[in-house]
């Protein structure tokens, strides 16, 4: 792992320890959550696990079973380097978080993709029954459904997450953002590679359905409640059903920015 990625992992993890101290100290009435999901742990990594098996068990899939998969998944420092790139970019984008210990204990946009990473790295090892059954759990928990075959990367932030689809053939490359009740689905009955392909540095507005095996190119920016059908390119803006190119971004990564509003050509 590179120095710079340590670094990271390191750096979140002491701000969401000392975070979860002070708050501790400040309601009392917290320390025991605050202790459990936080800090009794040692690193990220495990302080994931945990919080994601509690959060994601049943009766049926005790929190104990569920805590032995995900311990066998964040010791990949990667799946912790994702995670912790998650939580600077939800710090960095989202104006409602001052915290980087919210959306680790909060916000089920980065709660869903990181137990997603657990079910895509079941998925690639070919233990896929265990990996849909963990993608339904997410589903009922988070309400956000993340098919374990989607190659995802790192740097996203989720918002709100709600309604949030993603299909198995679909690619969302590193720092793209994504509003509540997006759809990156097929369009029909085809099989094969028939998800959407979104490209580094896009802002995906809330309501937007992205549909078929096309392509948001890099830096591109899809209004809300738009319904794409087609390639968008790169720095391009579409909005509207079907979506059409309406103007041009004037950064390189609009997910960066978070500014939903644009002037017409």
């Amino acid at each position: 792992m590179k120095p710079e990625t340590i670094l990271l992992a390191a750096k979140v993890w002491q701000n969401i320890l000392a975070e979860a101290q002070a708050t501790a100290h400040a309601e009392p009435v917290m320390e025991s959550y605050l202790k459990s999901t936080i800090m009794d742990h040692g690193n990220l990594g495990s302080a994931l696990s945990f919080h994601l098996s509690q959060k994601l068990a049943i009766a049926s899939l005790p929190a104990m079973m569920l805590r032995n998969i995900m311990d066998d998944a964040f010791k990949d420092p990667t799946i912790v380097e994702q995670a912790a790139r998650d939580i600077q970019a939800t710090v960095d984008r989202d104006s409602a978080c001052t915290l980087y210990s919210s959306p680790f204990l909060y916000f089920k946009g980065f709660l869903s993709l990181q137990a997603y990473r657990v079910a895509h790295q079941l998925w690639n090892q070919g233990r896929t029954s265990l990996a849909l059954l963990l993608q339904h759990r997410i589903s009922m928990t988070f309400a956000v459904d993340i098919h374990p075959g989607a190659k995802i990367g790192s740097g996203l932030m989720i918002d709100h997450a709600t309604g949030l689809v993603i299909g198995e053939t679909a690619v969302v490359e590193n720092s793209v953002s994504i509003m509540q009740s997006v759809t990156l689905g097929g369009t029909g009955k085809e099989a094969g590679d028939r998800h959407p392909k979104i490209r580094k540095g896009v802002l995906i507005g809330p309501g937007a359905k992205i549909l078929g095996n096309i392509e948001v190119g890099e830096g591109a920016m899809v209004a809300a409640a738009s319904v794409v059908l087609k390639d968008v390119h790169a720095h391009d803006i579409v909005a509207g059903v079907p979506a059409k190119r309406v103007g041009q971004v004037d950064f390189d990564q609009p997910s960066k920015i978070m500014d939903h509003y644009f002037k017409l050509d």
